[in-house]
């Protein structure tokens, strides 16, 4: 078969599935049967290799212990701490309590790794917040939602833990260059809600004082302190991402039990339970895309898709649109993990063609396959968002469309500006990142 009859059967037979409502996971190792029993030199044992050797490896373990770690702060409390530093901080402003939404965000996005453990931990309490208010829900749903996508773009991040496992790029260096991109989406948001509230006058919080300041500071110091450990020994060297993603947990235990004392036995076993679910799903769908990856790159089809595309010519800023595009769209359909594994082996072969730095590629694939995290049909963290706030997906799509422009800005910034992205790893890290 030559590498386009086995592209066809792949991603004809997956699409069916997933039109079916066949889930991801079980749809990628389906489309793999029948073009393991088709050609000769291939046995469906294969499938069943492939997938054990995905689960062998020491990096991946990261996953489901940043998933454990994110469960555990929400459930020690953290959430609350950092909602009153983060009013302290920008309550004051007009439109208050939708900055402290965006600010919340960006301080749990620092701790958790998981744009679905924020939507959930950081929604259940600010939407019902700015509903009490007098926020129109449609635009707090769509905010925090938005805000989420955070999670996976500012450092600690699976899916750029994922992503560096899966292609070989260095998970310090994609932290680091993470941080701009995540600062910049949080201003605009910040922007939006400043421009919201002046509309509609919405309420703010009296300016604090010194004391009441140092006081919420003091409060949330710890749990705020977990990404500096975190990036921090990874680039200092001191420990590999999965050995940090086992020092977030610890220190998460600490805190839930020693210092906040709000992790009692029972709700350690909810936790526990909780996290093994979600981190089984993430790891079975790893599994199954491996074994698609596989697939494609055993019959060449990365290098098929670079010869296409290679006749239309163009440099690194063409090459980091394709890329945006095609993880935006495939954001819409599939989850986060195995569009990585899918989409960036075959886009990563034509990345290096043209030269772009895999760390500018790696973050243009990120920052477009998390806004996935908030466009229908899957769109799970705007799916969370609408769950709390008791309305439905339909309702909250106009909002959502306005917070996802200066989404879109931030992204063609990203791709138009590899230098600036690129500054601080090139800073922190030049033994790795040249």
């Amino acid at each position: 078969m030559s590498p386009l009859d086995v592209a066809l059967i792949l991603f004809g037979i997956f699409i069916v599935l997933v039109i079916l409502r066949v889930p991801v996971a079980f749809a990628l190792g389906l489309a793999c049967v029948p073009v393991f029993f088709i050609d000769e030199r291939l046995t469906p044992f294969l499938l069943l290799n492939e997938m054990l050797k995905a689960y062998n490896s020491f990096l991946l373990l990261a996953i489901p212990f940043f998933m454990l770690a994110a469960n555990l702060m929400n459930t020690a409390g953290i959430t609350d701490k950092l909602i009153t530093l983060s009013r302290a901080l920008v309550g004051w402003m007009p439109g208050g309590l939708g900055h402290v939404s965006v600010v919340v965000s960006m301080l749990f996005a620092g701790i958790s790794g998981s744009s679905t453990a924020e939507a959930a931990g950081v929604g259940g309490v600010l939407i019902p917040a700015m509903k009490k208010q007098g926020y129109d829900a449609r635009f707090a749903v769509a905010l925090v939602a938005c805000a989420a996508v955070m999670g996976v773009i500012i450092p600690p991040s699976i899916l750029m833990v994922v992503w560096g496992g899966v292609i070989s790029v260095s998970i310090g260096g994609l932290f680091l260059a993470g941080v701009l991109p995540g600062l910049l989406m949080g201003l605009s948001f910040m922007f939006i809600v400043y421009l919201h509230a002046k509309r509609n006058n919405y309420p703010v919080y009296p300016r604090p004082n010194f004391r009441e300041f140092m006081s919420a500071l003091g409060n949330a110091i710890l749990p705020i302190l977990t990404p500096g450990i975190i990036v921090g020994g990874i680039v200092g060297g001191f420990f590999t991402p999965t050995e940090a993603s086992v020092v977030a947990v610890l220190y998460a235990l600490a805190l839930g039990i020693v210092v906040y004392r709000k992790l009692t036995p029972k709700r350690l076993i909810d936790t526990f339970y909780d996290s093994g679910r979600l981190a089984a799903i993430s790891l079975f769908c790893i599994g199954t895309a491996s074994a698609f990856g596989w697939l494609l790159a055993y019959f060449h089809i990365p290098q098929l898709f670079v010869n296409m595309v290679g006749q239309w010519g163009g440099g690194v800023t063409s090459v980091g649109f394709i890329t945006a595009f095609c993880f935006l769209i495939i954001g819409c359909f599939i989850d986060a993990i195995p569009a990585i594994i899918i989409v960036g082996t075959i886009l990563s072969p034509l990345a290096e063609s043209v030269g772009m730095h895999p760390i500018h590629f790696a973050i243009i694939g990120v920052i477009s396959i998390a806004y996935g995290l908030v466009t229908p049909p899957y769109g799970l963290c705007l799916m969370i968002a609408c769950t709390v706030g008791g309305i439905k997906i339909k309702q909250a799509l106009r909002e959502t469309l306005i917070l996802f422009i200066p989404m879109i800005a931030v992204l063609v910034f990203v791709i138009l500006a590899p230098d600036v992205l690129l500054w601080l790893p090139r800073l922190l890290m030049p033994k790795l990142v040249n």
